[in-house]
């Protein structure tokens, strides 16, 4: 028997979707300074998922103005739109653990060869992301079928994060402990390979967390407590994505690729002049070494 649709079990908050919008918006359009400056063309979904972040919560501005009466629009904007966001961040994290590999030209510490690594971790951000794209678009039906087949698919596609992201997580722990027990020479010349390391490691443990919110949100239902208290969204789903964004605009991966480049590209980064002379003195090791 079908029941009827509700999309909300409270009145959604415009101050607090109007504070995200703004602090999205900001780190975004950073983000895509950043990205347009450096050319760190794998930061692309990165930024794509900041706009379906503050793009989400206008979409819950919106709604906040409909109360009661919501339409599916602003509704489906905000659900899929800050559901699929996080995954988009994680493509661009997996692409950035390779090149931190090479820059330390650890290669041969690491679990998974650099020819595997990002397509192995970003073929399963893919299923994750369509996972959870298609589950919410099928709850937006409304019907009682489709509220538990689209729970069903977002829950899987979760779970398929948590999975690859607990590997990640495991690859890039190996490489540090192998890393530190047999440094490379090019290691301990100073490059800052483990500054990006540990960033990547802050990142994704914030996107673990907020996926294992969204889990277990799904698993209580769609009248479980998580969903029917907006402040449980704010806390474990927009202050962490917007931690990610602001941990990346201050450790931007443009540093990683500039080394990789010999340097050609500092001058064109966020604050990143001081790199310059660093970079100038490794030009002829990245040449000897063919990562020019």
């Amino acid at each position: 028997m079908a029941t009827e649709f509700k999309f909300y079990h409270y009145d959604p908050s415009m101050v607090g979707a109007v504070i995200f919008i703004v602090v999205f918006l900001v780190t975004t359009s950073l983000h895509t300074f950043q990205l347009l400056q450096t050319r760190t063309w794998f930061m692309i979904p990165f930024v794509v998922g900041g706009f379906f972040e503050w793009i989400g919560y206008v979409g819950r501005v919106i709604s906040s103005q409909q109360s009661p009466n919501w339409t599916l629009g602003p509704y489906l904007i905000q659900t899929l739109l800050l559901l699929v966001a996080p995954a988009l961040f994680a493509a661009s994290i997996y692409m950035e653990l390779s090149r931190i590999i090479i820059l330390a030209d650890g290669e041969t510490h690491a679990l998974i060869k650099k020819k595997w690594l990002t397509k192995l971790f970003v073929c399963g951000d893919l299923v994750s992301f369509l996972l959870q794209m298609g589950g919410g678009g099928i709850q937006a039906v409304g019907t009682e079928v489709a509220l538990t087949t689209g729970s069903h698919l977002i829950v899987a596609g979760l779970f398929v994060q948590l999975v690859f992201f607990g590997c990640f997580i495991a690859v890039a722990v190996h490489f540090d402990i192998v890393m530190h027990k047999a440094p490379t020479s090019r290691a301990r010349s100073g490059v800052p390979w483990r500054k990006h390391l540990v960033a990547l490691y802050a990142a994704s443990g914030l996107i673990m967390i907020r996926s294992v919110f969204r889990v277990v949100e799904y698993l209580q239902g769609f009248s479980g407590y998580i969903l029917s208290h907006e402040v449980f969204l704010y806390f474990f789903d927009a202050l962490l994505m917007f931690c990610v964004m602001v941990l990346l605009n201050f450790v931007h991966p443009s540093e990683v690729v500039a080394l990789l480049n010999g340097g050609k590209a500092a001058k064109r980064g966020w604050k990143m002049e001081k790199l310059v002379g660093f970079h100038q003195r490794l030009l002829s090791e990245n040449s000897q070494r063919g990562l020019a």
